[in-house]
């Protein structure tokens, strides 16, 4: 099971204070020496209450553009969004700026995408709440058109195509592109994930045991469209607190390297192919800091 870890981008969160582009940088190494498999961005505009935990809004650098600088600040480490809202870019623009970090990355770009959640962004900066899961069913469809063939034709009621192209296309063109990721719990969401996505993601998990119930709501989804679940690869996230944990991120599981490593092997027996950190504090002395749980894994 590879590990990967959320890296902060939000004025506020577990980095303890303001961050900047360099802090950002500075943890993607880290966790690139320590041989983490992804580094992940959150991809907000602004959080408002009840949603901020002090009851004051904040904001977060753009999560795809830093995605390109980071991809180009690394050379081994995947990078992926967790995920992006389809509901605030057009899907084909989409699919262009996914194949350019892909081909920065040299084929290190994982394309997390969902449906989005937080009404007071889409209030904020005019974006329709409404339709959520349509929107995004369109917007999905073109998006597998243009990263897999290159091509798409689609007439769709909120986004469409007509013989749209995605050219030039990345270093992994011959295999449908960068991989795409869909993060939800939702029924017709599953169904669309099911469909089309080649990854699935849950967050955020304490215990296991609640990964395994949606987990069965995804092999649900995959028996109703006919698709066998073992090929999309399933991913997780849990909350790890850390030496000087900030309480930036709730009911994080803590212990010493051995037990925090039995806790996520839990995970991996369920069949979990990836887990996502979201560790607290997240700084380079934490990453650091869980790079030895990654050593008492690579051991076992």
């Amino acid at each position: 099971m590879g590990i990967g870890v959320m890296v902060p981008i939000a004025e506020r969160g577990a980095f303890g204070g303001p961050v900047r582009f360099n802090d950002m940088l500075d943890m993607a190494r880290t966790a690139e020496f320590h041989q983490f498999d992804a580094i992940w961005l959150a991809d907000h505009f602004l959080f408002r209450p009840p949603v901020a935990p002090d009851g004051e809004e904040y904001g977060l650098w753009e999560a795809w553009t830093a995605a390109a600088a980071l991809a180009q600040g690394t050379r081994e480490i995947q990078i992926g969004l967790l995920v992006t809202c389809l509901g605030w870019r057009n899907p084909g623009i989409v699919a262009r700026m996914a194949e350019t970090i892909d081909e920065i990355s040299g084929g290190r770009f994982i394309l997390g995408v969902g449906a989005g959640w937080h009404e007071p962004e889409y209030d904020a900066y005019g974006f329709p709440f409404d339709h959520r899961a349509s929107r995004f069913e369109d917007a999905i469809i073109i998006l597998d058109d243009l990263l897999r063939t290159g091509k798409s034709t689609h007439p769709g009621q909120f986004f469409s195509t007509d013989n749209a192209i995605s050219q030039p296309r990345g270093p992994r063109a011959a295999t449908g592109g960068p991989p795409i990721l869909v993060g939800t719990g939702g029924e017709r969401m599953l169904q669309l994930t099911a469909t089309y996505a080649d990854a699935w993601n849950t967050v955020w998990h304490s215990d296991p045991a609640d990964a395994a119930a949606a987990m069965a709501k995804l092999d649900a989804a995959c028996a109703a469209v006919g698709r066998d679940p073992s090929t999309i690869v399933r991913t997780a996230g849990g909350n790890i607190g850390l030496s000087g944990y900030t309480g930036s991120r709730a009911n994080p599981k803590t212990g010493s390297p051995e037990e925090l490593a039995d806790h996520l092997a839990q995970f991996q027996q369920l069949g979990f192919r990836h887990f996502v950190a979201g560790l607290d504090p997240c700084t380079p002395a934490a990453i650091a800091e869980f790079g030895a749980v990654l050593d008492v894994i690579d051991h076992r």
